[in-house]
């Protein structure tokens, strides 16, 4: 039993570690194409300051337009960082920098023991996966270039 649940937790993390990679040629290559992350970024601001990303329920219908707003919504902040990155940067460890250290500053740091880091890493998981699905799913209701 023991065997196998080692087996599983290998294999999950090989899929993660396989997916991450994946996900990381395809970033390299839109990033090193400027007209690709011109659209792209042109698309993310569309449907986001035209209040196209709607979550039922969800904090994240709020407009970046707000400065107090994103300083208290942790999951826009972060995606509103990296759609910044894009007017000026092309190099994927740059993104992946700007996610780690929101990471520090918004769930690592704050967290003062193991279950209380358990507990607040869920819920920003939670959130960053209701936004980036309503941005996913905004992007395709438009029919934004960038989508695919």
């Amino acid at each position: 039993s023991s065997a196998l649940t080692e087996v599983t937790m290998f294999v999950k993390r090989l899929r993660r570690k396989t997916y991450l990679s994946n996900m990381a040629k395809t970033m390299r290559i839109v990033l090193n194409n400027n007209s690709k992350v011109t659209v792209l970024k042109s698309d993310l601001h569309a449907v986001i300051d035209q209040g196209f990303v709607d979550i039922h329920g969800n904090p994240f219908q709020k407009k970046f337009k707000n400065p107090d707003d994103l300083e208290n919504d942790i999951g826009l902040k972060c995606l509103n960082d990296l759609i910044a990155l894009l007017d000026n940067s092309t190099d994927i460890r740059i993104f992946l920098n700007c996610l780690s250290s929101n990471l520090q500053a918004f769930v690592i740091q704050p967290s003062k023991s193991k279950e209380e880091f358990k507990k607040v890493a869920a819920n920003f998981q939670l959130r960053w996966n209701f936004l980036l699905t309503g941005v996913s799913k905004a992007m395709t209701l438009c029919r934004t270039v960038s989508f695919g």
